[in-house]
């Protein structure tokens, strides 16, 4: 699935995987699936088709076990074949799935149209993902330049449907006023929906719009707590951001060994800073010990 990262100056497309809340549900083959009894899933699925020739949640649960290899060996071209039979029965999963095999050329042909037409076959019904994947193709344009505007009303579709990288995505055309009326607040309040449900790029931008002031109430306190969660979820930047909190005081009290810990985990991940760097230096020896465990803490080591 192509997911769409809108950071500050709205950069690039990246990969990521059918999300589980996107995941077929065929009764008992999907409470196995659910459980990590995959092979148990393929059985009842297979058993469901046998009853049903046309139960498309049980063919897409099945393509998903080959798509990835759970229960059986990993074959795209076979997932590709169950997502084909349970999306011609109108099963807005498996239209989606194919939708992406088909942008990706996994298990079959490369084909861009043919993806772009399953995805609104499934967004038509309410697809969140679909919706939000027809927001980057129209984003894509011409490929040269972006189209905002295109992209615009699919991402607020998506969001509105509850997909937390359209809700990111739509809360930096907000921010930025690309393809939207600039909108700061709005922003904010999507940022903050996203974040709620633990999207960590959200939490992040949240939280630097909340330390500054943004388009909300400037709120170290409440930047700090989101910092912090996206720290614990290993996002660098808010490794950094918390690291520099700590070692000024601000919005957190002032811990050099805390702002410590968090630096090095961060510049593990390529983020550098020679503020912190020079803190890092007048650490006395029991402050360094106390750094080192609290890593190794955190690594479970």
């Amino acid at each position: 699935m192509k997911r769409l990262i809108l950071p500050l100056l709205l950069a690039g497309l990246v990969g990521a995987p059918v999300r589980a809340e996107d995941k077929p549900s065929p009764d008992l083959a999907y409470g196995a699936y659910q459980m990590g009894l995959y092979i148990s899933a393929f059985r009842e699925a297979t058993k469901r088709i046998e009853a049903n020739p046309n139960d498309a949640p049980a063919m897409t649960l099945i393509g998903q076990l080959y798509l990835d290899g759970q229960g059986v060996k990993k074959d795209e071209a076979a997932a590709a074949k169950w997502f084909a039979l349970a999306a011609a029965r109108g099963d807005a999963q498996a239209q989606f799935a194919l939708g992406l095999q088909k942008l990706a050329g996994k298990g079959l042909a490369k084909d861009h149209d043919a993806a772009k037409a399953l995805f609104e076959q499934a967004a038509a019904k309410g697809h969140p993902a679909a919706t939000y994947n027809l927001g980057i193709m129209a984003l894509e344009g011409d490929g040269k330049v972006p189209d905002f505007a295109a992209a615009a009303p699919f991402f607020s579709k998506a969001a509105e449907l509850g997909d937390l990288d359209a809700m990111y995505s739509l809360a930096m055309l907000y921010r930025a006023g690309n393809g939207v009326d600039k909108s700061l607040p709005e922003a904010v309040n999507w940022l903050g929906k996203a974040a709620q449900e633990k999207h960590v790029a959200s939490m992040v931008e949240l939280a630097v719009m909340q330390f500054n002031g943004i388009g909300t109430q400037k709120d170290e306190v409440s930047a700090g707590r989101w910092f912090l969660k996206a720290a614990e979820a290993d996002n660098p930047i808010a490794q950094n951001r918390l690291a520099r909190m700590y070692g000024a005081g601000r919005g957190v009290p002032l811990d050099k060994v805390q702002a410590m810990k968090w630096y090095v985990l961060a510049e593990a991940h390529g983020e550098k800073d020679p503020w912190l760097d020079t803190m890092f230096a007048s650490l006395s020896p029991d402050e360094r010990t106390q750094v080192q465990k609290l890593i190794e803490s955190r690594l479970g080591r």
